[in-house]
């Protein structure tokens, strides 16, 4: 058995050339699986596990030294000029910076150590697109079956670009996955574009806002169709990655990115001259608007209040009245 493996391995990797994305793969998953054990290793605090790198109390991300493998594989593979045995020692040098980096590809997405929160992953994500692509490449699929060295056909050319155009609306659908292997496997790419787009993507942003309905269709086939495959894809990802973090409500690394959360969603809402609708109308909307307007900026024990109710919802707590003359307490439903 072993010396049948042994000539397959020959006849396909090394006589086909391949040789060198064969260890970068191997780079690849050896790498993301190491250091996701290493991990985990120093979250569960285990005594005989080495801890973080951190030389002068920095801490140094692992995505550092995946930068110096990528350096390494795609410098080094130019200054040889490609040539054997050295493209395949650098081939595996890129595998490894490849599975450093994307690792942490989250951190580098938010710009912030959302590691093991429900950002982070976005780096699994990352990892396993990358080794289906790879492995894609590997055993020779090229995308639409396209041979190099073949004469030119046009009518192959333009299928391929009505194909990525396909792929791209797919995309913007939110479809990331059918989308991104729709560029290998013709067909994915258009059942994605041809479906209701998820709620949350840019298409239906742009698309559904004016038309409810199909924004309420799109909704309810987002709940229905997408939880059991989100159940799924999160047991999945635990058993990969590690379960994220649960912070509580009132932790203060959740009020932050609660507060982060509304202050992007006030900026992109808010329009120039919005505030002058009230100002602008007649009757009681013009003088009456601006009086309130007035009293409320006048009043600082309201003005505290509102304060403190804006800070109290950022922060994903239940919101309470405050109590005082004819004000019953309570909490507000």
């Amino acid at each position: 058995m072993i010396s049948a493996l042994l000539d397959g391995y020959r006849h396909h990797i090394v006589d086909a050339h391949k040789q060198p994305l064969f260890l970068l793969l191997v780079g690849f998953i050896a790498s993301f699986a190491f250091i996701r054990f290493s991990t985990r290793m120093i979250r569960a605090q285990v005594r005989w596990w080495p801890g973080n790198i951190t030389p002068g109390g920095l801490h140094i991300h692992h995505m550092v030294f995946g930068l110096g493998f990528l350096l390494l594989g795609g410098i080094g593979t130019f200054a040889t000029d490609g040539g054997h045995p050295w493209t395949d020692w650098f081939g595996l040098s890129f595998g490894i910076g490849c599975g450093l980096v994307l690792d942490e590809f989250a951190l580098i997405l938010h710009l912030d150590d959302v590691y093991w929160s429900e950002q982070g992953r976005k780096s699994v994500d990352a990892v396993i697109l990358g080794i289906l692509l790879t492995a894609l490449l590997l055993t020779g699929y090229v995308p639409l079956g396209v041979v190099p060295g073949q004469d030119t056909r046009w009518g192959l050319v333009a299928v391929i670009g009505i194909n990525a155009l396909v792929c791209l609306v797919a995309l913007l659908k939110g479809k990331v996955w059918t989308g991104l292997l729709g560029i290998m496997v013709p067909g994915l790419s258009w059942i994605g574009a041809i479906r209701l787009a998820r709620p949350g993507s840019p298409w239906a942003r742009w698309r559904y806002t004016g038309r409810p309905r199909r924004m309420a269709r799109a909704t309810r086939r987002e709940r229905r169709l997408h939880a059991r495959t989100d159940r799924a894809r999160t047991w999945l990802f635990d058993l990969i990655a590690g379960a994220p973090d649960k912070v509580p409500a009132g932790h203060p690394k959740a009020q932050a990115v609660a507060e982060r959360m509304a202050a992007r969603a006030l900026a992109h809402r808010r329009r120039p001259g919005r505030g002058a609708v009230g100002a602008g109308s007649g009757g009681y909307g013009g003088a009456g608007g601006a009086a309130g307007a007035g009293a409320a900026h006048g009043d600082p024990a309201r003005r505290a209040r509102a304060q403190r109710r804006r800070r109290t919802v950022r922060a994903g707590r239940p919101r309470t009245t405050a109590t005082g003359p004819g004000r019953p307490s309570g909490r507000v439903r």
